[in-house]
C-alpha cells in the first residue's frame, strides 16, 4: 500500500525569531496566510488515502500539528523524543508504517517546501511509487533542475536511464558546493538539486539501514514492535535519544549509490518551481519587491527612506519599522525580540540563536 510521511521535526532557528521553540516553522502562517505544513498536507490530496499519511515530527511539536491538521488520523503523528537527523526520522517512520504492511510503500516529503506547479509534484511522485513497485530494492530520489549555481544545496549526478520509467541511476551524490564547482555542475547538464525527498518500499530502507547502521536500525525495529503497546513511550525515551546521529544521505543514499548494499539508488526528475523554505533571504523571494527591492510579507506597517533591498517582517500589524539609508539588511521584529542582520549574514542567524541561548538561556527561544 501507498503512504506519504511529512517530515516536520525542523527547528526552523534560520527563521529565528518568529520560529520559536513551542511555535516552529511548519506552523507559522509563512505561505500567503497558510502554514507551510497545512500546505505539504494539501499538496498530497488525491495521491494516497488520507488514513495514509503521517507526520514524523518532534514530540514536543506533537500538539501543535494536531490542532494544525485535525484531520489527521489518531495515530498519524509520530513523535521523535530527540532530534537524531534524518536517517532515523525515516528509519522510525519506515519501521511504524511497515509494522502492519510489511509491503508497504513509503514517500518522504518536507514540510517547509513551497512547490508549484503541484500537479507536476503529484506525477513526480507517483512516478517513484511505479519504479519502487516494479522494481522493490529501489531508493529514488527526486531532483530539481537547478536555475542558478546554488551554493546551499547538494546535487544529484544523474546517470544511465532506466529503460521503461523516467527514472535514472544515480552516480554520484555531491555536497554543497562553492560557486565555481556549482556552476560547473550546471554547464555538464546532468545535476539536480538534491531534493531531500524519498520513495521506497520501508522494508528495503530498513534492510539497508540493519547493513549500513546496524545498532540503529536493530533498535527502530525495536521500538516499532511495541509502538501499539503501553510501552511504546518508555521504549522510545530510553532508545531514540541515543541513536547515532547522521542524516540520510550520509548513512543510506550515498553509500548505497556507491554499491555498498544490495539497493539500487535512482533519481526521478520533478519539474517544478521549488524553494526551500529554510531561510529569511528563501522566504522573502516570495514576497514582492517594491521599486527599491525592498520586500515585506504584505501586513508589515514601513516607512523606508533611501533605504534598498531589504527584507522587512514584524508580527504587529501596529508596529512601525521605520529605516534611513540602510542597505541589504533583515528586521525581524516580535513582541519580544528585534533581530537586524546584513542579507549576507542570513545563514547565520542559527549561529545567532546559539549565542541567545548561551547568554539568555531558553527565554527567547
Amino acid at each position: 500500500m501507498r503512504n506519504v510521511v511529512i517530515l516536520a521535526g525542523g527547528s526552523g532557528t534560520r527563521l529565528w525569531p518568529m520560529s520559536r521553540d513551542d511555535r516552529p516553522k511548519q506552523v507559522l502562517p509563512l505561505a500567503a496566510g497558510e502554514s507551510l505544513l497545512r500546505v505539504a498536507y494539501n499538496r498530497l490530496q488525491g495521491l494516497v488515502e488520507p488514513e495514509n499519511i503521517y507526520v514524523c515530527t518532534v514530540g514536543a511539536y506533537a500538539d501543535v500539528v494536531r490542532k494544525e491538521l485535525p484531520e489527521l488520523g489518531p495515530h498519524a503523528i509520530i513523535g521523535e523524543p530527540a532530534r537524531r537527523d534524518t536517517a532515523n526520522a525515516v528509519g522510525l517512520a519506515s519501521a511504524v508504517v511497515a509494522r502492519n504492511d510489511p509491503d508497504a510503500v513509503v514517500a518522504f516529503v518536507g514540510s517547509d517546501h513551497l512547490i508549484s506547479p503541484e500537479d507536476e509534484f503529484r506525477a513526480a511522485i507517483e512516478a517513484g511509487f511505479a519504479v519502487v513497485e516494479e522494481r522493490p530494492r529501489s531508493l529514488v530520489t527526486f531532483g530539481i533542475e537547478p536555475t542558478h549555481p546554488h551554493t546551499g544545496l547538494g546535487y544529484i549526478e544523474r546517470g544511465a536511464a532506466i529503460d521503461g520509467t523516467s527514472a535514472y541511476v544515480v552516480d554520484r551524490f555531491r555536497e554543497k558546493p562553492d560557486l565555481a564547482t556549482a556552476e560547473q555542475y550546471l554547464a555538464t547538464g546532468r545535476f539536480w538539486w538534491n531534493s531531500g525527498m524519498f520513495v521506497w518500499r520501508a522494508e528495503t530502507v530498513l534492510s539497508v539501514l540493519d547493513e549500513l547502521l546496524p545498532e540503529s536500525a536493530a533498535n527502530l525495529r525495536q521500538v516499532a514492535s511495541v509502538w501499539d503497546t503501553p510501552d511504546r513511550d518508555a521504549t522510545l525515551a530510553a532508545i531514540y535519544p541515543n541513536l547515532r546521529k547522521i542524516s540520510v544521505d550520509y548513512a543510506v543514499m550515498e553509500p548505497a549509490s556507491q554499491g555498498k548494499v544490495d539497493a539500487e539508488v535512482v533519481v526521478v526528475p520533478m519539474p517544478v518551481h521549488w524553494l526551500d523554505v529554510g531561510s529569511w533571504a528563501a522566504l522573502a523571494g516570495t514576497y514582492a519587491a517594491d521599486a527599491a527591492g525592498n520586500r515585506t510579507d504584505g501586513t508589515t506597517l514601513s516607512c523606508l527612506l533611501d533605504s534598498h533591498d531589504n527584507i522587512i517582517v514584524t508580527d504587529d500589524p501596529n508596529h512601525l519599522i521605520a529605516t534611513v539609508g540602510l542597505r541589504a539588511h533583515i528586521i525581524v521584529h516580535t513582541q519580544d525580540v528585534t533581530m537586524v542582520c546584513p542579507l549576507t549574514d542570513g545563514e547565520r542567524v542559527k549561529d545567532l540563536v546559539a549565542q541567545v541561548q548561551s547568554d539568555h538561556a531558553e527565554k527567547y527561544l
